[in-house]
């Protein structure tokens, strides 16, 4: 039987959903940059986020923080920056992701191991 591990893998797999689903909902569907990027990513944290679920491995969550950096720095990168919808989702949208993610990173005992053994 399933049982989800961490809560917050949950959510970023919703995160996703949502990033996915943003370009059409909040009308940037037509941005160059910004839908791809939305959609592309969205779907990486979909993936990231099922793995973490059903398989949970350490790699998985700092998959997902970095694509929640990649989120927050996207809108300058790519240069949609003006578009206010697009960047408020990304940067938002990352800075959650990331928060989640690191989270998980360091409450999980199994995956924050090795941090304490390089910490002491």
């Amino acid at each position: 039987m399933f049982q989800l591990k961490h809560w917050q893998d949950a959510v970023n797999g919703a995160l996703g959903a949502w990033l996915v689903l943003s370009p059409w909902i909040l009308g940037y569907s037509g941005d160059a940059a910004a839908m791809p990027n939305a959609v592309i990513v969205g779907i990486a944290l979909i993936a990231a986020a099922l793995g973490a679920m059903l398989l949970p491995r350490a790699w998985e969550e700092w998959t997902e923080a970095a694509l929640g950096l990649w989120l927050v720095a996207s809108p300058w990168v790519l240069r949609f920056n003006g578009n206010a919808d697009a960047m408020l989702t990304a940067v938002v949208t990352g800075l959650v992701v990331m928060v989640l993610a690191l989270w998980t990173l360091s409450t999980d005992e199994e995956y924050s191991r090795w941090w304490h053994r390089i910490a002491h």
